[in-house]
């Protein structure tokens, strides 16, 4: 391979974007220089270039070569239309792990929520992919709705064209904003609405323009941290203590900034093939921003009241590194456990991951009053081969995670004896998909080790059903309506309170509420109507005062 070839040039701004120093940053901003007067065409090599660039972008060595790699950027559209119009197999752009390039779409079945937002936000770069649909029955269900005589065609005839019909209701005005502006005409709820919507599995393509890329999307950033110093690494972070730190300050943003919040993490999560419940329906009003040190700022959102889960308090964060979107996490709490789940963007795994890690909990920590953070086994590669191939079970493990099910932290006890006595070991995918069945469990409160291992909110879900099943034969609204019948009787409740009927139904299964003291019970009415209050950080702490209530919680929970 030449000496200047352009493969070996990648090869070595790879290994120099984490050398750090002087000379360091004066030989990645030389080879910057060198790369951009190549011509690069094939699709994967312009990738490599492009998640490089990324990554500098973020995590900079110095003022000249943040500028060189934001100048690169802002050319890679035409890049990428050069390759595009050079018939190139243009595939390799769609992998969910680098989609969202400059010049390039993403397609997918999007649901109704997002559709009906990219068609407010970005009417113009939306269509339908009608080559990738699958279905006509579907759409036979919905569109006579708001299409007179189209149930002449589609009741009784076969192949029947439904483009064409939507061509011709559609004059002038543009396919997929027009359908969407049907649905919300229809005289039902918006979750109906997205139902019948979401049942038709179309497939939309949104070729974003402007600055709503994954190349050029970014924060404004008052002050850049340039890393001359080399990255923190999982080695270097002690997790406990860091859980342990005071936290940074926790700041409200304004409406209007809440709003552009939502708007950048939906840009970011849909360009990506990723929605989040929390971005999607994210409360405006009460976005939080935190900055956690060297660059790193975390954008915090939970939900309005109508669009909160019965039982667990959630929120979802945004992450950005200099301004760039780094990682999404998300998290789901009950009592002081918060089932939590942390993603990197690929190309920024090799990026003080431990660290931003644990200052992100740190901060859920404080604010929550949570104490017992648990990793779905997909996190850690249940059925998952990104996670097992990362090796994302032994990332936890050594931050101090532990398997709650006997078998398997023995297996993880016995893989970490061979890694201590043999020098080249390394656990098989075979073993590390065997690890990846369970849970895992960080607790800081080590009197209460233990005491979440088993708990699922699933088998409450399915205690209740069993109870209405064994008394009314499945009828959930009857059932619901003696389980708050025999709840209010027992809790001296009057009035409308707007979380009552999720409650009741698990409230139901403890044989001894009557026997509850005067202050449990007045403790859970207030943590009743704390779930529906301005937002759930008081319901939670409330929840873990409750000793009564958080054990009968694990106890229904763990059989």
């Amino acid at each position: 391979m030449p000496q200047n070839s352009l493969e070996l040039l990648l090869d070595r701004l790879d290994e120099a974007k984490l050398s750090f120093g002087l000379r360091a940053a004066e030989n990645v901003a030389r080879l910057l220089r060198r790369i951009s007067k190549r011509r690069i065409t094939p699709g994967e090599t312009l990738i490599r270039y492009h998640e490089l660039l990324l990554f500098i972008r973020a995590y900079p060595q110095s003022a000249s070569v943040l500028n060189l790699a934001k100048q690169q950027l802002s050319s890679f559209r035409e890049r990428v239309e050069k390759i595009e119009a050079s018939d190139a197999d243009m595939s390799a752009f769609a992998d969910p792990s680098v989609s969202g390039v400059a010049g390039t779409s993403v397609t997918d079945t999007f649901t109704y929520d997002i559709v009906r937002w990219l068609v407010n936000r970005h009417s113009n770069e939306v269509e339908f992919d009608w080559d990738w649909f699958e279905d006509d029955y579907r759409i036979a269900e919905s569109w006579p709705r708001f299409m007179p005589l189209l149930e002449e065609d589609a009741f009784v005839e076969a192949n029947v064209p439904y483009v064409e019909w939507l061509r011709k209701a559609r004059g002038r005005q543009r396919e997929v904003p027009w359908l969407i502006r049907r649905f919300e005409s229809l005289t039902r709820t918006d979750r109906e609405k997205a139902e019948l919507y979401n049942a038709q599995k179309l497939y939309v393509t949104w070729t974003p323009a402007g600055r709503a890329t994954r190349t050029l999307m970014q924060l404004p950033v008052k002050k850049v941290f340039f890393h001359r110093t080399p990255l923190i690494q999982r080695r270097d972070v002690s997790f406990r203590e860091e859980l342990e730190k005071p936290a940074s300050e926790i700041m409200r943003l304004s409406l209007s900034q809440g709003r552009r919040m939502l708007e950048l993490a939906r840009e970011t999560s849909t360009m990506r093939y990723r929605e989040l419940y929390g971005f999607t329906h994210g409360d405006a009003e009460r976005v939080l921003h935190v900055d956690l040190g060297r660059g790193v700022e975390l954008y915090i959102f939970g939900v309005p009241r109508e669009r909160r889960l019965p039982l667990r308090a959630y929120h979802a964060a945004m992450i950005f590194k200099n301004g760039v979107p780094v990682a999404y996490f998300e998290g789901l709490s009950l009592g002081e456990r918060m089932e939590s789940g942390f993603n990197l963007y690929y190309g920024f795994r090799e990026g003080e991951t431990a660290w931003i890690y644990a200052r992100i909990l740190n901060v859920f920590r404080r604010l929550l009053g949570v104490t017992a953070f648990a990793i779905d086994p997909y996190q850690v590669g249940f059925e998952n081969e990104e996670g097992i191939q990362s090796g994302a079970f032994w990332f936890y493990r050594k931050l101090g995670f532990r398997p709650v099910r006997r078998e398997l932290l023995q297996l993880t006890e016995r893989e970490e004896g061979k890694l201590q006595s043999r020098k080249n070991y390394r656990t098989s995918a075979a073993t590390l998909r065997k690890l990846a069945v369970g849970p895992m469990i960080f607790e800081l409160e080590q009197d209460k080790t233990g005491d979440w291992d088993r708990f699922q909110v699933r088998k409450l879900g399915f205690a209740v059903q069993r109870r209405m099943a064994d008394r009314f034969g499945g009828q959930a609204e009857r059932s619901r309506a003696e389980a708050e019948r025999k709840v209010r009787l027992a809790l001296g409740l009057r009035g409308e309170i707007a979380a009552l009927s999720d409650f009741a139904v698990v409230l139901d299964l403890v044989a001894n509420l009557d026997s509850w003291s005067v202050a449990e019970k007045q403790g859970m009415v207030r943590i009743i109507r704390a779930k529906a209050g301005a937002d759930e950080t008081r319901y939670l702490k409330l929840m873990q005062k409750h000793t009564r209530f958080r054990d009968e919680l694990i106890r229904l929970g763990s059989r």
